[in-house]
């Protein structure tokens, strides 16, 4: 189902399905070279409600194949259409508590617009795109699979 954590790659494109807490410091590390002038990240954090139920945590279950191929697919459309030089992505699979990191995104690139649009068209994709599912706990005790939500006009 999930794969451990990886080294990452400091060339465009690095994706990972990973059980292990997402170090956010080092995927940072992993962006930027002398011709970037703008770096922007996302870290998508587990909060503690959704829908007006209070949640206690989430459980994200992946096909890591699957999603490995679509994420690819997802930044070779991103670096054409942005022009982006670096991109690394993490999602966290397993059981995460309220205040862990789901999800690490981060681009970089000359220009700031790029980048910043380049990180919203990846999170958006990979919502909408890849194979990953959220079972949510509430504090009730209740549980429901969630569907991830994603813009009306995303990719």
């Amino acid at each position: 189902m999930a794969e451990n954590n990886c080294t990452f790659k400091t060339t465009p494109g690095h994706f990972a399905v990973s059980q292990d807490s997402i170090d956010v410091m080092a995927l940072r590390a992993a962006l930027g070279s002398d011709a970037d002038g703008a770096v922007v990240t996302f870290e998508g954090i587990v909060r503690n409600h959704n829908e007006g139920k209070q949640v206690r945590s989430l459980f994200y279950e992946a096909c890591s194949e699957l999603a490995q191929g679509e994420a690819e697919a997802i930044f070779q459309e991103a670096e054409a259409r942005f022009g982006l030089t670096r991109i690394v992505c993490v999602h966290r699979v397993g059981a995460l508590q309220v205040g862990d990191t789901a999800v690490f995104v981060g681009v970089s690139t000359a220009h700031r617009g790029e980048s910043f649009d380049g990180c919203r068209f990846i999170i958006d994709a990979i919502k909408h795109r890849l194979p990953i599912w959220k079972k949510e706990e509430y504090l009730d005790g209740s549980t429901s699979w969630v569907n991830c939500q994603c813009r009306e006009d995303s990719p």
